[in-house]
């Protein structure tokens, strides 16, 4: 590849990094939010090469180093294999500089979620008492273990309140309150779900707060009972800035 385009190839995608990472939040579509720092650098890095690239392209070459690169390389080199053109292919290296830049990929959501099961919890043993508040905040983790292992059944008719997005369910009961996380970046993304009764499902993506109980269903306190909320209000929120953790609730 020329120069030229060698210089404006490092410089875009410098660019794309820093506004993807450091002046939008458009990396966390991405990566977790532990690896910003890193995209961050990774941009500055980019972009400091590209400057010292089109530094370098600006010195002075003598009359028989100028002479001795036009004869190596301005011509043929003996094989049949001319390096004084770039290769079409080249040109593709600047589409993922530009979609940093002008397109992101839309977010993970209610489509991805809709097409694959629900993460599994880790096994737990022990769990702390629930505090006294009522409705007590929980993550949709919190709950799902809290229903399928808490021998104790301390969930059972409680209160409780959860955040996530909706993902609809057409053809049966009820709909998902879900959240998607990643472990590291997209390519590793599960999502963990909440089936939602008693509440009319909002349109797919849209953000939502849920306070209820308990559905119940199977053994509480083991594998058999289902994760599922009768649920008494359903109130639209903004979607978080994170959205790919399972945290608390909003408010």
């Amino acid at each position: 590849m020329k120069r030229p385009l060698q210089v404006t190839l490092l410089v875009l995608s410098g660019l794309g990094l820093l506004h993807a990472s450091l002046f939008t939040d458009l990396s966390l579509r991405f990566v977790k939010e532990g690896m910003r720092p890193m995209l961050v650098a990774s941009g500055v890095l980019l972009l400091v090469l590209g400057v010292a690239e089109a530094w370098s392209s600006q010195k002075p070459v003598s009359g028989d180093a100028a002479d001795s690169h036009s004869h190596d390389h301005g011509q043929d080199d003996g094989h049949g294999h001319d390096h004084s053109t770039v290769p079409r292919i080249a040109w593709l290296l600047f589409l993922p500089a530009l979609s940093l830049l002008f397109y992101a990929p839309p977010a993970l959501g209610a489509y991805t979620a809709a097409r694959e099961a629900p993460k599994a919890v880790a096994e737990q043993r022990y769990f702390d008492p629930l505090p006294a508040t009522s409705p007590i905040p929980l993550t949709l983790t919190q709950f799902t273990s809290r229903v399928q292992q808490d021998h104790k059944r301390d969930i059972g008719g409680r209160s409780v309140r959860m955040t996530g997005f909706v993902t609809p369910d057409k053809g049966a009961d009820g709909w998902y309150l879900t959240r998607i996380i990643f472990t590291c970046c997209a390519a590793d993304a599960q999502s963990v779900k909440v089936r939602i009764h008693g509440a009319a499902a909002l349109p797919a993506n849209t953000w939502v707060t849920v306070t209820g109980t308990w559905h119940p269903g199977g053994t509480l306190g083991t594998s058999s009972a289902p994760a599922a909320l009768d649920a008494r209000t359903v109130k639209k929120v903004a979607k978080p800035v994170n959205a790919y953790t399972d945290a608390l609730p909003l408010f």
